[in-house]
């Protein structure tokens, strides 16, 4: 398995070469506060976009739970492969919370449905390699009002990494998607921030019984 992850890696990278580093503010700011507080040992551990980022207060959503959020608001499924060591691997977590995808599309015009579902598949390997029975589990792209343009691109995206996790142990799919559109198939105004891209509470607290029966005592 060794020598197909470094290919992807290596393919999905070699554009940062001539770049600095994206987010590397954001990932030291993980290590400074790690630094003035220790974090939770072996914690259900949120990676991804804005979507968690901005979900300061999920531990209040979860009371049982111990929740660690280390997802950085821009990102792309190539950011948290790129900063695997430091915002996965070094917490040693005992669940794995995903939410990433919706940037790499509305990041370039070259990406495709394909393109997400490799690079998901590239850190799911990742993440299987160095953590093989940790549970992960997958929150669908979601229905943003100002990315409708990218809807068909998600939805083909949310199907395939379903199918990709249906074959893989200890993992779980959660259709966000779905349950943020209205009976007429219209995606639900009242549930997002005045930008038609980030969630209010409502939002939140639409995502909260969906993922609660998911996540691991």
């Amino acid at each position: 398995m060794m020598r197909p992850i470094g290919f992807l890696f290596l393919a999905l990278f070699i554009g940062y070469t001539a770049e600095a580093q994206p987010f590397i503010n954001e990932v030291r700011q993980f290590s400074k506060s790690d630094s003035l507080q220790t974090p939770p040992i072996h914690p259900i551990l949120f990676i991804g976009s804005s979507s968690f980022t901005y979900w300061k207060d999920v531990q209040d959503y979860f009371p049982g739970r111990t929740i660690l959020n280390r997802a950085f608001g821009g990102s792309s499924l190539t950011h948290l492969v790129l900063y695997a060591n430091e915002v996965i691997f070094r917490y040693k977590p005992k669940q794995i919370v995903i939410y990433c995808g919706e940037n790499d599309l509305a990041g370039s015009d070259q990406v495709t449905a394909d393109t997400v579902v490799a690079r998901f598949t590239t850190l799911f390997l990742m993440i299987r390699e160095k953590l093989p029975k940790t549970p992960i589990v997958y929150l669908s792209m979601k229905p943003s009002p100002s990315r409708r343009k990218y809807l068909p691109a998600m939805q083909e995206g949310n199907r395939n990494i379903r199918s990709f996790l249906a074959q893989q142990s200890n993992t779980a799919f959660l259709d966000v998607y779905s349950a943020m559109l209205s009976a007429d198939g219209t995606i639900r105004p009242e549930i997002f921030t005045a930008d038609s891209l980030h969630m209010n509470k409502k939002g939140y607290a639409l995502w909260q019984p969906l993922l609660e029966p998911l996540l691991r005592l």
